[in-house]
């Protein structure tokens, strides 16, 4: 479940980047300049992004590109104030020494940083009434 935290006036994300609270053990980002607490994944969520994050690192080893996935990294979408934290994030090291924050905080704002940004979408648990067909 995420959470809105209350909020007086939109953020924005050099707002969110000197806000995000160092060392935490919780997760948070940015939507449209609200700041949203993520809530943890689920062991079957896990197991899919640790799949995908080893068969893309054998790919990128293979064709020796200079990639590689961080641990936790929020990236910034061009045009809007968010900030997202995808579950598998490859990341350009060629193009690091242009982000601004990178070498102080774990914030990526630019496009040719990110070589692929995969999010996995959990099943939704809502409860849907059934209808039943009749003839």
């Amino acid at each position: 479940m995420t959470q809105a935290l209350p909020k007086t006036k939109l953020v924005t994300f050099e707002e969110f980047v000197a806000w995000y609270p160092e060392n935490s053990e919780r997760r948070y980002e940015l939507y449209d300049g609200v700041i949203v607490e993520m809530a943890l994944p689920k062991g079957k969520h896990e197991r899919v992004v640790g799949f995908l994050a080893s068969q893309t690192t054998s790919e990128f080893l293979r064709l020796k590109l200079p990639y590689f996935i961080p641990k936790t990294v929020i990236i910034k979408p061009p045009l809007h104030e968010s900030g997202y934290s995808p579950d598998v994030l490859i990341l350009n090291n060629d193009n690091l020494v242009n982000e601004p924050v990178w070498e102080d905080e774990s914030f990526i704002t630019q496009t040719a940083s990110i070589s692929l940004a995969i999010e996995v979408v959990s099943q939704c648990v809502a409860r849907v009434p059934r209808v039943e067909a009749t003839d």
